[in-house]
């Protein structure tokens, strides 16, 4: 039985000298915890949509990444946030973008994917359509993680907006994601995201916009990304990466490499991605120091931060 899956929690410059020994032990497991969310489901002959739906609630859960409840805060003092997914078999998806208090927009991504005849929606209209299907909402309380509220205000003292960050300034692009490919060769590919600390005029990034921040193919390949999004956008590098493969005949890893690794370093564009492609290749790409990541088929789960 095959299958293959992948999850990433951010990239960024995730400094080893700043990296406690005890702080890459609770990482790692913590991605090793998530991402058997996703394997159970596949190995009992589940969807990819579900598995990849099942790990990032799972890491939209966990505070230690910048989605859902470990989400960021905007200059109001709220979080606000972005996700999106898509099904390569259907080739279609469902996406949010400025919801708050929801309790996993992935699920609500899910939603507007299956309930809806819209891809898109956003902010109060994304969550009374949250509300009519009876989807979880928290309280502000839940939300709220003190790690979090420092980086707010030391923004709010210089008036920036700052990625979100590991301790000693290392730049962190706290997106989450996952990709995957089931028993059936189906493809699909989740990301979501609090976006950045103290932003602000509703700004959107990669992870809501399909193409951008996410896309799956059963033709080619699922690609959920995490980086600087703006220029993720400009490049539209998941469905870049379904292009090269398509029409251009790219292998998943030299599709990956040429995007991330030459295309986005020409322009600065700091961040990577997780992929899978229809031939149960898995490809975990980046050009920043580290990303937080985690994958696995039936041979097994490897998990790191680090090259």
């Amino acid at each position: 039985m095959k299958y293959a899956i992948a999850i990433h929690g951010g990239a960024g410059t995730i400094l080893r000298s700043t990296m406690t020994a005890e702080q890459e032990a609770k990482y790692n497991q913590s991605l090793r915890n998530i991402i058997q969310e996703g394997i159970v489901i596949l190995q009992k002959g589940g969807t990819a949509l579900d598995a990849v739906t099942a790990a990032t609630v799972a890491l939209e859960n966990c505070t230690l990444f910048n989605a859902g409840k470990g989400s960021v805060f905007n200059h109001e003092g709220k979080q606000e946030m972005d996700a999106s997914i898509m099904d390569g078999f259907i080739v279609d998806a469902g996406a949010v973008t400025g919801v708050k208090l929801v309790k996993n927009p992935i699920l609500l991504a899910r939603k507007v994917m299956e309930g809806s005849e819209h891809l898109l929606l956003s902010g109060s209209g994304a969550e009374a359509f949250a509300r009519l299907h009876h989807l979880d909402f928290e309280t502000e309380e839940y939300f709220y993680d003190a790690f979090r509220y420092e980086q707010y205000l030391s923004a709010l003292k210089t008036d920036t907006v700052q990625l979100d960050h590991t301790a000693g300034d290392g730049k962190k692009f706290g997106t989450v994601g996952a990709v995957a490919i089931d028993v059936n060769g189906h493809l699909a590919a989740a990301t979501s995201t609090g976006g950045l600390t103290n932003k602000k005029f509703g700004r959107i990034g990669d992870s809501p916009i399909i193409g951008a921040g996410t896309y799956a193919n059963d033709k080619t390949c699922a690609i959920s990304c995490t980086g600087v999004g703006e220029l993720f956008i400009r490049e539209s590098v998941a469905f870049q990466i379904h292009i090269l493969m398509q029409d251009a005949g790219y292998s998943l890893k030299d599709a990956c490499r040429l995007v991330v690794k030459d295309r986005l370093v020409k322009i600065n564009g700091e961040g990577g991605l997780i992929a899978v492609d229809k031939d149960y290749n898995i490809e975990l790409c980046f050009n920043s120091e580290g990303m937080y990541r985690a994958a696995a088929n039936q041979d097994g789960v490897s998990v790191a931060i680090y090259e």
